[in-house]
């Protein structure tokens, strides 16, 4: 089918299926009483006012939630079964997981929720989107309500190197009108649907796309391709909401200037594409061990000195939590390293365990640093006192 032919198709039955879900406080700037009267009774001007309500929005390079700076303290817990909102979402399980993080501290998880395409985003072998899954809307309703229960804030992640182990990926990722149209399709209806959410901390467009250039699986595609992607989705997300926008690099070196080139930069982003809102709002990139001997240990350096850019907040949105052996630094000694070197947060990885209760990966070591650090600097974990009444879990 032409694609214009099928994006307007596409396009009519969204309007006429969409319901858009209401999570989380309105998001209208609530303003304060700010006048003070001097002492010979004049009125000074007041200061502009600031946000009342949880959604998160960034002053100069931190990040901020009702005038208050908030440091995300968290972890991953990236699927409990992969592709878990595709229809199929085991709301029981999702729910205690967000009970759980809450009662430890754990103010922030980035979840894969389109893990690699499948019965999520159904993709033509021509590249083209056929429809997008009504199911898997549904599912998200239910995942940031739960958040919002909760209080606790989502990094949802849109796609991963993962799905471009697909040639029918590959094939939407070199064309242009392609990417436009899954931008327009999917970018578009999620921003739509769940812009007023206030417990979405920013999303995070794509996991680790330095795969895609980097591994022949994935297409060995080239940086204009991806980052044309990442920059018209980046753009669609700032025209569509006000919810901040990130990527998930796997490796400093394509997020530095000072190394091999920073594939994310505001410059890049935007000469690719030609559009304004093709930009991030953070960096987040990702850390592992082996890293280590190339560029360092980014939890005993401040981001400039790991060789990121720091004109925006920065954050490890990925890291191990069980290599205190190799790296010589305990978990909770990590995040408070890395709050005292100036970054603005840190998500360990933390895969789903199966048994008799559901569990992540080595919870105790995160759930330790956590109450670690919330004792540390419990106004910067919890600025605006979310968590003094918290409901039971389902």
């Amino acid at each position: 089918m032409n694609v214009i032919k099928k994006l307007t198709a596409v396009l009519m039955a969204s309007v006429l299926s969409f319901t858009a879900v209401s999570c989380g406080n309105d998001t209208t700037a609530q303003t304060v009483s700010t006048s003070k009267t001097s002492v010979s009774g004049s009125t000074t001007s007041a200061p502009e006012p600031v946000k009342s309500d949880a959604h998160v929005y960034i002053e100069g390079t931190k990040f901020m939630v009702g005038g208050k700076e908030i440091w995300f303290s968290g972890g991953n817990t990236p699927w409990f079964t992969w592709n878990d909102f595709d229809g199929h979402m085991d709301e029981a399980v999702w729910d205690k997981t967000f009970a759980d993080l809450a009662s430890d501290h754990i103010n922030c998880t980035r979840i894969w929720v389109n893990c690699n395409g499948d019965s999520i985003v159904d993709v033509d072998y021509d590249g083209e989107i056929d429809h997008v899954n009504k199911a898997h809307w549904r599912d998200l309703d239910k995942l940031f309500a739960i958040a919002e229960k909760y209080k606790v804030y989502v990094m949802p992640t849109l796609l991963s190197f993962d799905h471009f182990k697909y040639k029918y990926w590959q094939t939407l990722l070199k064309s242009k009108e392609l990417c436009d149209q899954y931008a327009e399709l999917y970018v578009s209806e999620f921003c739509s649907r769940y812009k007023d959410c206030d417990y979405i901390m920013g999303i995070d467009i794509m996991n680790e796309p330095d795969w895609v250039f980097e591994n022949e699986e994935c297409g060995k595609i080239s940086w204009d391709n991806i980052s044309y992607l990442l920059g018209k989705c980046a753009d669609t997300i700032h025209k569509n909401s006000d919810l901040l926008v990130t990527v998930g690099t796997a490796m400093i070196k394509y997020n530095s200037d000072s190394i091999q080139g920073n594939k994310v930069s505001d410059e890049y982003l935007k000469k690719l594409t030609g559009l304004d809102g093709a930009y991030l709002d953070f960096y987040s990139v990702h850390y592992y061990d082996w890293m280590r001997s190339i560029w360092g240990f980014p939890c005993s350096m401040t981001p400039a000195e790991y060789g990121l850019p720091t004109d925006k907040p920065c954050m490890i949105g990925e890291t191990a939590n069980d290599d205190e052996d190799k790296c010589k630094m305990s978990l909770s000694d990590k995040y408070k390293s890395m709050y005292d070197k100036g970054w603005n947060g840190i998500l360990v990885w933390m895969e789903p365990r199966k048994g008799e209760e559901p569990m992540w990966y080595r919870y105790d070591l995160t759930q330790k640093a956590t109450n670690d650090l919330y004792a540390y600097i419990p106004e910067k974990i919890d600025p605006l006192g979310a968590w003094d009444t918290l409901p039971d879990a389902a």
